[in-house]
């Protein structure tokens, strides 16, 4: 079997998944979305897969997706889409992708699905936004600006009221995209605070973690450190509520304990687990390849054949 390991950078985290295929009999190849195109003289599937040459991958993982404009990002996402409606399993698929990448999304997926999330607004008016906080404000809460797009904590930061004052919602610059998304900010419950790292693989919670910090910003790239957490049926439940909720394959679903129980802050649809490994007794990308072609590898198969 040939797998694509879909990622703009190579490292610890594909070597891991490479030497799981192989202990599997398969083969990972390493493929930057921004290098497949779409040329319908090319194959009967109008693909092109460097590595693959006229042929498709049995299946593929996603690793990464490189940042690029509106247009370069939308060609990769669509080779995904593409592969999918070829018939070719995609962990996780474009649009699990999609819905987790998109804070605004995964917050209006996870309310609906009635799992406990902060209250969240997204606005493309600053002077809503501004109204937003002022009113959160004055009921006493303070609000988490985040970039709609973002990763590893960077360009978070708090409005409303902060420790007794009032801090406006900035201008909305590059780093947001000319976008408020804001989300109810979620006080320490514990000195110092953390969250919940929880891994899903295959609609089963498989392991945990604490980020503990003594910030408010829980992100490992912010300098929280990882702690062994236990994976209680309360925290498994709601994670794999959470991940299908988003109807992802595999997902880090980051959960923080609040006055009312835990609420679900996001989730990620390419998960870097290094840290979380290092507190976890079993090979995660075992876990992540096996499920791939033990269930979604399988079942596509079993409908080729059906």
């Amino acid at each position: 079997m040939k797998i694509a390991l879909f990622t703009d950078e190579t490292g610890w985290h594909t070597r891991q998944l490479q030497a799981a295929l192989r202990a599997r009999g398969a083969e990972g190849r390493c493929i930057d979305l921004a290098d497949c195109r779409i040329d319908t003289t090319a194959a009967w599937h109008g693909l092109v897969i460097p590595g693959f040459g006229r042929e498709l991958p049995d299946a593929a993982l996603v690793r990464g997706i490189a940042g690029g404009s509106f247009e370069q990002v939308t060609k990769r996402l669509g080779v995904l889409h593409a592969l999918r409606e070829l018939g070719v399993p995609v962990y996780n698929d474009a649009r699990a992708i999609e819905r987790s990448v998109d804070k605004s999304m995964t917050s209006l997926l996870l309310h609906a699905a009635g799992i406990p999330t902060p209250p969240t607004w997204a606005t493309e008016s600053l002077a809503e936004a501004r109204r937003i906080a002022m009113r959160e404000g004055a009921a006493g809460h303070a609000l988490v600006l985040k970039p709609l797009f973002g990763s590893q904590g960077k360009g978070l930061q708090l409005v409303g009221d902060v420790a007794g004052a009032h801090h406006p919602v900035p201008e909305l610059g590059p780093v947001y995209g000319s976008l408020a998304y804001l989300q109810r900010f979620v006080p320490a419950a514990t000195d110092p605070g953390f969250d919940w790292r929880v891994l899903v693989v295959g609609a089963r919670a498989v392991t945990a973690m604490r980020r503990v910090s003594a910030g408010w910003i829980h992100n490992v790239a912010q300098g929280a450190r990882c702690e062994p957490a236990e994976l209680t049926p309360a925290l498994a439940a709601l994670a794999k509520r959470a991940a299908a909720a988003l109807a992802m394959d595999y997902a880090g679903v980051d959960m923080i304990p609040c006055a009312s129980g835990t609420q679900v802050l996001e989730l990620n649809g390419v998960a870097a687990w290094r840290g979380l490994q290092r507190v976890t007794g079993f090979n995660i990308a075992r876990a992540i390849v096996d499920d791939l072609l033990d269930r979604k590898l399988a079942a596509a198969r079993a409908g080729l054949r059906a």
